[in-house]
């Protein structure tokens, strides 16, 4: 069946004599509210992978689950969060089962995008005690759902992923529902994590609801819905002026993952774009059917990366709202990578919704190559690591991606950061990880000669090499290692991913590998891709090459294979 998806923004109370600076007001008055809830977040989290890495989105949303407002932080989960929280919502009894202290405890992958890890906290939010006027959300990361391991890269099924809670109240009137509560501390290998990582969440919440209100109260609740209206249409505005450069045509083009997890062979998928005027449809429906392994993405998770995408391309640097989504018509299939049927698995969806939006700036960029970049290394080149502390014998787990370099694009060389999907996260610092975890780290560096030539070069990927102290496990997810990152408008490829097992006198690639045991002395390194170049070789300056010898960026032989015009 063919299912299609558009943002339900409307805009019914919209007053188009409204004061601007009034609705710049309450506009920034909402991001506000966003980053009070990532702040408070951030401040009583436990993990590192919370309070250092970032991996969580915070957001408000109206009573018709359109998004407000989003702090900057995890990009792929600005279009998920509002499929978890109308899902949240419908499963205990829709918005009439709703009371003021309520608060809901929701993450069925097929509802919320994203893995069984990414747990989503809803809290609707009333106005003297009985107006809803909207909800707060964060989704964030814990550490472990008891799942068959604390990260899979090849389950069969949903079950095995973790533990599904299908929208369930964890608070009722402001009350705390007990055995909720114990269900979550049951089932986690590291449960104290778990509680500290929810308390922050439900701090955030909270913060979010009474900033929310104090706006409500301070403009009035029709002044407030006519300027968020207001709102909503000036953010479809700025995405149709940058679509309506898109020539009209239809576009496609291939992606490609290494493997699905459980099958070794590569998997191949098509996408289509097709634009007229300032509309455009994505077109999954001709993607393969859902995958034996992981990587299949549920409807929410094709969405929310397609927004991602565009967002990126066409906000201007604005913090995005739900009028930005209104352009984008989503077209899918169902039973197919892109929009599977549970219990398929979907633990990696986040891994092929990367793809995606590689694959759709590639398409658009053999059109209008001066808009977009050349590919990044394509992937988080994550990690995640288990084990019991040997003096202690305490259960510990972390988890972090790693940078890699960024498309060269026309005016500008890559730069080395985090993919576009998770532009908003970071790594620990070594203080941290070292601190806190069994490891010493040997090496951090940008990789000399891994990006792409070109013009405008790519960006450079990361060599960083872990010594394990203890025993240990580890989850590796490293995609794109058969799949170099592609140069635009003649620029070359930069290096692509990979994961290497060095034990005593034995070297191994472990890219993509499920609670790898590792021992005292083992190192594992990560050697991340570099970005695509941007443009002819043969154009980039001689003072920028003479600078990139000088950096280190680049080895004379490099130079000399692509840069013959270099003159020394």
């Amino acid at each position: 069946m063919i299912r299609t998806f558009q943002s339900k923004t409307s805009y019914e109370n919209i007053d188009e004599n409204i004061d601007p600076v009034l609705v710049e007001i309450i506009r920034n008055s909402l991001n506000s509210a966003a980053e009070q809830m990532k702040r408070v977040l951030i401040r009583t989290a436990f993990s590192p992978i919370i309070y250092e890495v970032l991996d969580f989105a915070s957001a408000i949303y109206d009573k018709n689950f359109c998004m407000l407002s989003q702090s900057p932080s995890l990009p792929g989960f600005m279009g998920t969060l509002s499929f978890c929280v109308q899902a949240a919502v419908e499963e205990v009894g829709g918005e009439e089962n709703l009371y003021e202290g309520d608060i809901i405890l929701y993450n069925n992958p097929y509802g919320s995008g994203s893995h069984s890890q990414d747990a989503a906290i809803v809290m609707p939010v009333f106005l003297k005690h009985k107006i809803l006027i909207g909800y707060t959300a964060i989704k964030a990361h814990w550490l472990d759902t008891g799942g068959k391991e604390p990260y899979s890269t090849d389950t069969v099924d949903v079950f095995q992923e973790g533990t599904i809670y299908p929208g369930l109240k964890l608070y009722n009137k402001g009350q705390l529902v007990e055995d909720i509560y114990k269900l979550i501390v049951a089932n986690s290998r590291v449960p104290k994590a778990i509680i500290g990582d929810l308390n922050a969440q439900l701090n955030g919440v909270k913060a979010g609801a009474s900033a929310l209100q104090r706006i409500v109260n301070k403009f009035g609740i029709q002044t407030f819905d006519s300027c968020v209206s207001k709102i909503y249409q000036h953010g479809e505005k700025l995405v149709r002026k940058t679509i309506s450069k898109i020539p009209d045509g239809k576009y496609s083009g291939w992606g490609q993952m290494d493997s699905n997890g459980v099958d070794k062979d590569p998997v191949k998928f098509k996408i289509n774009i097709n634009v007229k005027g300032s509309d455009l449809e994505l077109d999954f429906s001709e993607t393969p059917e859902q995958q034996n392994g992981p990587i299949n993405c549920p409807l929410p998770s094709t969405v929310s990366k397609a927004r991602v995408a565009f967002s990126m391309m066409a906000g201007n640097g604005e913090q995005p709202n739900e009028g930005f989504f209104k352009p984008l018509i989503i077209k899918t299939k169902q039973g197919t990578m892109f929009d599977p049927i549970s219990p398929a698995p979907c633990f990696l969806n986040g891994w092929a919704g990367l793809q995606v939006i590689e694959i759709i700036y590639k398409i658009l960029s053999e059109k209008i190559p001066h808009a977009f970049p050349a590919s990044s290394g394509g992937c988080l080149g994550a990690a995640v690591w288990w084990g019991k502390r040997k003096n202690n014998n305490e259960p510990w787990a972390d988890g972090s991606p790693h940078p890699i370099g960024q498309g060269g694009f026309n005016g500008g060389d890559g730069i080395t950061s985090m993919h576009h999907n998770s532009a908003g996260t970071r790594i620990s610092p070594t203080e941290i990880w070292e601190s806190r975890n069994p490891w010493l780290v040997k090496k951090i560096e940008l990789a000399q000669n891994s990006c792409g030539p070109g013009e405008y070069r790519g960006g450079l990927g990361l060599d960083l090499e872990f010594e394990m102290l203890e025993e240990t496990y580890v989850t590796t997810v490293v995609e794109r290692t058969k799949f170099p990152p592609w140069g635009i408008n003649e620029g070359g490829e930069g290096r692509a991913n990979n994961v290497i097992l060095n034990r005593k006198n034995e070297s191994s690639n472990v890219p993509k590998k499920t609670g790898l045991k590792l021992h005292k002395g083992d190192s594992l390194i990560f050697k991340t891709g570099g970005g695509g170049g941007y443009g002819k070789s043969s154009l980039r300056s001689n003072k920028k090459i003479l600078n990139d010898l000088k950096q280190g960026y680049i080895s004379i032989e490099y130079a000399k294979k692509h840069y013959p015009q270099l003159k020394v």
